[in-house]
């Protein structure tokens, strides 16, 4: 299987080393160059794509912006010296995020997941998230990874929320409705308006309060019922 691939980077040296290392991986083909995203338009209408390595910041519109204004694009792997993006990429779904200078060996490692979806995809089989353990978010000016498994619970406050896992505490300027939408539904449900609870680590039922962990979270009366079905479902231990 062979996946057709253009390259979108403002640097000519970029995208020379991107080129090299596109022949020497033996499923990429090289169809298109654009030296910016309005100048790649053209060139994605012209070829059938499977995979772009895209650029951040480049004149006229950043790679960001692309994404963004650019739904039906093909698989991305996003290629830029700045780190500090990692989170908004994987927020628009791309399949890696490459850090430049990088290796050969880890350009190929990227490449090689944008090959697999390709084949679960040709196999009618529907795609698994790319990181399905774990997600990302902006702590202290740096970017965590968040397992599911070690996330016990979540405390919203006016402007933050509160993680609590197994290990840590981590604050992140983010909204309880952000969080939600990367939770998977079958672990996670909101408790109070101000609490999420992983329901893997819920021991006990006690009145209106969850025993997580070491903590106990109050169960707000509209939500009353919802941890109720859970209950009847054996999603919670009783004792």
């Amino acid at each position: 299987m062979i996946l057709n691939c253009v390259i979108i980077d403002d640097e000519p040296i970029a995208r020379k080393l991107l080129q090299e290392y596109i022949e020497e991986t033996d499923f990429l083909k090289l169809v298109g160059i654009a030296e910016n995203p309005l100048k790649a338009i053209s060139v994605l209408n012209s070829v059938e794509a499977d995979l772009i390595f895209l650029d951040i910041n480049m004149p006229k519109m950043n790679g960001i912006e692309f994404l963004k204004s650019s739904p039906n694009l093909p698989m991305v792997i996003m290629t830029t010296a700045y780190g500090q993006y990692a989170l908004d990429g994987f927020e628009l779904a791309v399949v890696d995020y490459l850090v430049k200078p990088f290796s050969l060996d880890r350009f190929i490692k990227a490449s090689q997941k944008a090959l697999e979806l390709k084949k679960l995809k040709q196999n009618n089989t529907e795609p698994k998230e790319l990181n399905p353990e774990y997600f990302f978010v902006k702590c202290n000016g740096k970017i965590e990874r968040v397992f599911y498994k070690e996330l016990l619970y979540i405390e919203a406050m006016t402007n933050y929320i509160t993680l609590y896992t197994t290990n840590d505490k981590l604050i992140v300027y983010l909204t309880i409705k952000g969080i939600l939408e990367k939770l998977p539904t079958d672990k996670f449900i909101q408790v109070h308006k101000s609490y999420i609870v992983n329901t893997d680590h819920v021991s006990t039922i006690e009145g209106n309060m969850l025993h997580v962990g070491n903590a106990k979270v109050t169960i707000g009366s509209s939500y009353n019922d919802e941890v109720m079905k859970c209950v009847l479902k054996d999603r919670f231990i009783k004792r």
